[in-house]
């Protein structure tokens, strides 16, 4: 029977191996699988995980580097967070958000305790989509207006409203859902969309394109600007200094709102409680997910300044949701403070990200002909791999499938093979691992992504031969 050995040194077993067969046979026989093509996947079966690792049924290990969609913060059945799931379980499984609860009502606080100065209140959602649909609805109502503007590079969930915001290729088959949103070009010195050549350039001429975005859109049209504090899955773009400032400052002078995005980048992965305290901006709503609680229970939220949040002191919210603050997931978000602040979790994210990933990453640059740039912070960093340096065509297309894809599916199966589960997107691999793990996991982890790029740098070293032949 096939075994795995916890982080404590505890051997477990597996679930019989024979035991795959039937897990194969449920999930294509009756599970139907988000943005996927039914026929053409075959979802690995998982039997178990721990820490910063999870088990096939063959009793197979990967280091998830993608801390699975870049939400277990505190890593596969953290004791902590099962032992409060547990209790909470015991004592009151569930309760409406119409009455008061011990565990919803604590979780806010803390969550207000350590957002910026001004947030007040938090309305809970079921996680990132929710979370986004919700601000964006509190933004209209306050305002009186319809519009929203968001990244062209972007991911905001795939409910009505958040997919119409979504500036990625999901959201083109899902159109036109929400009418009243338009898209604007961030920040992105790499592949600049303003030809900057300088990170300097590159913020005053994302700040001014912005601008004239607003002034063409009609500023009195206007509800909101959504961003994603650190784009997430459309490339880990650090916004330059000075963007986020620029972006309030066009909201205070045009009565706009501004909607932080911090599903994947809140609760320390940038090791920040929210990202936007690593870049001096004050948002008006702040929305959340993943991080609170790893989700263990699905749970998100939106963090309301009091300016919002009065508004609604003597008009009614139109909105809610049956499962809003659910017990169960409070009661994990609870505990996700208390082991954050028990063992250190944002400095020790701190420290990884400089200590151990920042040098190992920047070297790649030199040594991996596929490597066009790093960037990142904390525990969340992108891999820019191209075909070649100089003109920095990506290693695929841009939204590639099939056959066009193959040099990146390449990539991550020798990941794989190494031990190593990646997150890749487009022409990207993205360094993303639960905050809890080890720093020899860390250091085995990046060592085995170093060795699987030697593939990438083959796809790019025979793009080079092609176009010279």
């Amino acid at each position: 029977m096939a075994q795995f050995t916890d982080r404590h040194g505890v051997t477990h077993p597996l679930p019989a191996p024979d035991a795959e067969a039937r897990v194969r046979a449920d999930d294509r026989g009756h599970v139907f699988h988000s943005w996927s093509a039914q026929g053409r996947i075959g979802p690995m079966p998982v039997a178990a995980g721990e820490g910063s690792t999870f088990w096939d049924y063959q009793g197979r290990a990967y280091l998830d580097f993608s801390s699975q969609l870049v939400n277990l913060n505190l890593g596969h059945q953290h004791p902590d967070l099962v032992s409060a799931l547990q209790r909470q379980a015991g004592r009151l499984a569930t309760i409406q958000p119409a009455v008061a609860n011990d565990v919803r009502g604590e979780l806010a606080r803390l969550i207000c305790e350590v957002a910026p100065e001004g947030f007040q209140k938090v309305f809970f959602t079921n996680g990132g989509a929710e979370a986004n649909e919700y601000a964006v609805r509190m933004a209209r109502q306050v305002t009186g207006r319809r519009k929203v503007l968001s990244m062209y590079r972007s991911y905001h969930g795939s409910t009505a409203t958040a997919i119409s915001l979504t500036g990625d290729p999901r959201r083109w088959a899902n159109d036109p859902s929400d009418i009243a949103t338009v898209r604007f070009f961030g920040p992105y010195p790499y592949r600049s969309p303003f030809h900057s050549e300088t990170v300097e350039q590159e913020c005053e001429r994302a700040v001014a394109h912005l601008e004239q975005t607003i002034l063409l859109e009609g500023p009195s049209t206007i509800a909101a600007i959504i961003i994603e504090t650190v784009v997430g899955t459309n490339g880990v773009l650090i916004p330059p200094p000075g963007y986020l400032q620029a972006v309030r400052e066009l909201c205070d002078r045009h009565g706009i709102l501004y909607i932080a995005d911090e599903v994947m980048v809140g609760f320390g992965r940038l090791g920040e409680w929210f990202a936007i305290d690593a870049f001096d901006a004050r948002p008006d709503l702040i929305t959340f997910a993943k991080g609170v609680n790893s989700g263990y229970v699905p749970l998100g939220g939106v963090v309301i300044t009091e300016r919002v949040a009065s508004y609604f002191d003597d008009v009614a919210f139109p909105g809610g949701l049956t499962y809003s603050g659910h017990p169960l997931a409070c009661a994990v978000g609870v505990a996700t403070f208390e082991v954050f602040r028990r063992d250190g979790i944002l400095e020790r994210v701190r420290d990884l990200g400089e200590r151990v990933v920042a040098p190992m990453l920047r070297s790649w640059v030199d040594t991996h002909p596929s490597v066009g740039e790093v960037r990142g912070r904390g525990l969340f960093w992108a891999v820019e791999l191209v075909r070649d340096k100089d003109t920095r065509e990506p290693l695929v297309p841009f939204n590639a499938s099939g056959a066009d894809a193959a040099p990146m599916n390449d990539f991550a199966a020798a990941a794989k093979q190494a031990g190593v589960w990646p997150f890749t997107h487009f022409n990207r691999t993205h360094i993303a691992p639960p905050l809890v793990i080890s720093e020899e996991e860390l250091v085995r982890g990046l060592a085995a992504i170093d060795e699987a790029l030697t593939v990438a740098d083959r796809h790019a070293e025979a793009a080079k031969v092609r176009i010279t032949a």
